[in-house]
């Protein structure tokens, strides 16, 4: 890696306890409020997101699932205090490589943040099992549990240390757990560069069945960051 591709990347060394808002799914998911009726939802991996705390009270049927969740609320909430500290310090060093249009700067960013914490964590901590502990690529649950299954901000972020297997091997066990559609979002890695290996994914969705679109969406935060792939499910 070249110091000028150094001095752009966001520098994340772990995956973070971090997520966005319920507002801001909508926006990255191209998604209004009467889309989720009558649908049984799956947000994987759902990290500290609000989606499902707050998509559940205006009625909606939303399961939450992350490897953060064999541990207790409380020890996550603080875990996603840190989390959003270590990140933002981050953010400062490389505003260069984000579009400040949805967040007017770094101290907004982090009140999206420690919103989606707190609405997260206090749902965990009282719900009746709507937070499920999973470890990808396996999953509990039943063959065609949900409707719609969305990932956002791990599969393809997460590309420098998650191998094309392990990308198949979730996307496979997401199909098994669906009988509609998937959607990923984005499609590039913490870099800003698309997937290296997605038009060998996509290929190999319609080998089995599946119909694949890249559509573009109006939330960009990081660079290029603004498109997302949907996956409806072959019968």
């Amino acid at each position: 890696m070249s110091k000028v591709e150094q001095s752009t990347k966001l520098d994340l060394e772990r995956i973070v306890f971090i997520g966005r808002t319920f507002e801001e799914y909508l926006d990255m998911f191209l998604l209004s409020q009467e889309d989720l009726e009558g649908k049984k939802i799956l947000d994987c991996p759902a990290g500290a997101c609000s989606f499902t705390a707050v998509g559940n009270t205006f009625g909606f049927d939303i399961t939450a699932c992350d490897i953060a969740y064999y541990h207790a609320a409380e020890d996550l909430k603080i875990k996603g205090l840190q989390d959003i500290t270590y990140t933002m310090k981050h953010m400062e060093k490389a505003k260069n490589i984000f579009v400040w249009d949805y967040y007017n700067d770094v101290k907004d960013l982090r009140k999206h943040r420690q919103s989606a914490l707190e609405n997260c964590t206090t749902d965990m901590a009282r719900s009746n099992g709507r937070y499920v502990p999973v470890t990808l690529p396996s999953f509990p649950f039943e063959d065609g549990e949900f409707d719609i299954i969305l990932s956002a901000h791990f599969l393809f972020s997460y590309a420098d240390r998650l191998d094309y297997n392990f990308h198949v091997e979730t996307i496979k066990e997401l199909l098994r757990v669906t009988n509609e559609e998937i959607q990923i979002f984005p499609l590039v890695d913490l870099e800003g560069k698309r997937y290296k290996h997605l038009d060998k994914l996509i290929c190999f969705l319609a080998d089995i069945g599946c119909t694949v679109q890249e559509i573009k969406v109006s939330n960009e935060f990081q660079k290029h960051a603004n498109s997302m792939l949907k996956i409806i499910k072959g019968k």
